[in-house]
């Protein structure tokens, strides 16, 4: 069974950090869905979360040029 990145590492979902949320979004700047990043449901919920609040404050794009 596969586990979850952010339960393995111990690590904390931050907005200000977006470095991180490279390999849980798509060329288009999409987010991927559970099932391909492997997260439980409580860590996905957050990184869209933090992914929408990056993007409103200018730290992600909402799409790319």
């Amino acid at each position: 069974m596969n586990k979850c990145y952010f339960c393995v590492q111990n690590k904390i979902i931050d907005y200000k950090d977006p470095e991180i949320f490279k390999r849980f979004i798509s060329g288009q700047m999409k987010i991927y869905p559970a099932k391909k990043t492997k997260l439980c449901t409580k860590h996905q919920r957050q990184l869209q979360k933090a992914v929408k609040r990056a993007r409103i404050i200018g730290l992600l794009p909402f799409a790319r040029e």
